[in-house]
């Protein structure tokens, strides 16, 4: 869509600077005018060029107003089949916090930040991707200032690794589609799982119940209400 928009706004105006060029050629070279402009003609030309500046930006306007709606959807809905997207557009997109967390080694101060003692019911997804990754329904307070949870929504969507920076040995947990970096699981003897994943606010976007349906999470929907 981006390409085909380019196209015809440098063929609009191409198309607007050739033709004024012409007119004012024309009128030039005209021996029985003597070469001058009269009133008429600079008003014709004139009409002529704003008009088509108009059209060009009415063009410029539609191809800026798809393309934030495209951002919009792919950003705030979820498909499966949407591809991940790169690096270069991450950058663009995700705040310097959720960038630096997701792909990078950044982290997050305790108490201070975004999910860490949020309690509505609804989904967390990926920020990357979009693709729900936990439930409201299995986060508990961990007493650690971070998002807590028993478990995963399902545990074939994310990656275990071993984790020894900051001279400590510990297991990451990333996204498997999008190799976001989510934060780490420790073994909890109190939890139902004997797991607990602390994960980093930033990694994720919440979709709260009520929005579920209509964002493109409705067969997750069961997921949050199983209790």
């Amino acid at each position: 869509m981006g390409v085909h928009f380019r196209c015809e706004i440098k063929l609009l105006y191409s198309a607007l600077t050739d033709g004024a060029d012409r007119g004012f050629n024309y009128v030039h070279l005209d021996p029985m005018r003597g070469g001058r402009i009269t009133s008429e003609e600079k008003s014709a030309i004139s009409t002529y060029v704003g008009a088509g500046i108009a059209v060009l930006l009415a063009v410029i306007g539609i191809y800026f107003f798809f393309l934030t709606q495209k951002i919009k959807k792919e950003t705030t809905t979820f498909d499966p089949n949407r591809p991940v997207p790169t690096d270069a557009v991450l950058k663009s997109r995700l705040k310097a916090e959720e960038y630096d967390v997701v792909r990078g080694n950044g982290s997050q101060t305790p108490f201070q930040n975004e999910f860490w003692n949020n309690e509505k019911a609804g989904v967390y997804v990926d920020v990357i991707t979009g693709e729900p990754l936990f439930s409201s329904v299995d986060k508990f307070d961990g007493k650690v200032g971070l998002p807590t949870f028993t478990k995963p929504i399902s545990y074939d969507a994310l990656v275990e690794v071993p984790d020894n920076t900051n001279d400590m040995q510990r297991v990451q947990v990333r996204a498997k589609r999008s190799n976001a970096r989510l934060g780490h699981v420790f073994g909890d003897p109190n939890s139902p799982t004997k797991r607990r994943y602390v994960l980093y606010s930033a990694a994720f976007h919440f979709v709260p119940l009520e929005q579920m349906k209509d964002r493109g999470y409705e067969k997750y929907i069961p997921f949050v209400e199983k209790k």
